[in-house]
């Protein structure tokens, strides 16, 4: 429940050559110097972070409104400059299914589940937590209300964020074409599941793992909602694609 923010990133193990025309793979047992790519991240975030303050994109409140001052941020980024930051690299001890099933729990989950709250009363929150520094013990710890709902909120996303977002063949306007590619060169056949497989609708998917009919009207819970059409983005707006592989 304390604010903790990370990435999980999956990298394949090799990309395409210039041009395209050539797979090239990372050497066996090796992928990346992780203090060198923790240096490059930490200098990357930083370089973004000091654009967007310059621009005015960032909303400091509370303590770090100080920081909306131009020197007063210039030193804090100093101080974290001089800070390693954590970059940790290594293959999945299980294969990929492992890693995706993992963080597809660890992404579709709210920042604590129901069962582990044990009560509300009084204005207290004592809920289950896992002591991993002392052997995994179970232990309870009781907050006030507003500090709960506090941290819980901690873990909402700002509208319009994006939770899992993927890049450079995995990239959604160029994944097929792609993949098709990267398949041809490694010598590997489509998945047996996915090949020639129709998509099934999300709306479909849902109804299945959660029992409701997304298909109904919402307000009179008997029609049907039926697509007419999709609005076509504004001219005015032309969004041109990055190929970031």
């Amino acid at each position: 429940m304390d604010a903790h923010p990370h990435l999980h990133c999956i990298v394949p193990g090799g990309g395409f050559a210039p041009g395209g025309e050539r797979w090239v793979s990372c050497r066996p047992g090796f992928f990346l110097p992780v203090r060198v790519l923790s240096r490059l991240f930490r200098g990357i975030f930083l370089d973004r972070l000091r654009r967007l303050h310059r621009r005015g994109r960032l909303a400091l409140y509370g303590e770090l409104a100080a920081l909306s001052d131009a020197g007063a941020f210039e030193s804090f980024l100093a101080e974290l400059r001089e800070t390693e930051w954590v970059v940790y690299a290594k293959r999945p001890f299980g294969g990929p299914e492992k890693v995706l099933d993992y963080l597809g729990r660890y992404t579709h989950r709210v920042a604590i589940s129901n069962h582990r709250i044990v009560s509300v009363d009084g204005g207290k929150v004592p809920f289950r937590w896992r002591d991993y520094r002392h052997g995994s013990r179970q232990r309870t710890l009781t907050l006030d209300a507003d500090e709960f709902i506090r941290r819980f909120l901690l873990h909402v996303l700002p509208t319009g964020f994006h939770r899992i977002r993927q890049f450079g063949f995995l990239a959604n306007r160029y994944r097929t074409e792609k993949l098709e590619r990267a398949r041809t060169l490694l010598g590997v056949a489509a998945s047996p599941a996915t090949a020639g497989a129709e998509p099934a609708d999300w709306k479909d998917l849902h109804e299945e793992l959660t029992g409701k009919d997304l298909h109904l009207c919402p307000n009179c819970k008997v029609g049907r909602m039926i697509h007419l059409g999709t609005l076509p983005p504004d001219p005015g707006q032309p969004r041109e694609g990055i190929d970031s592989s």
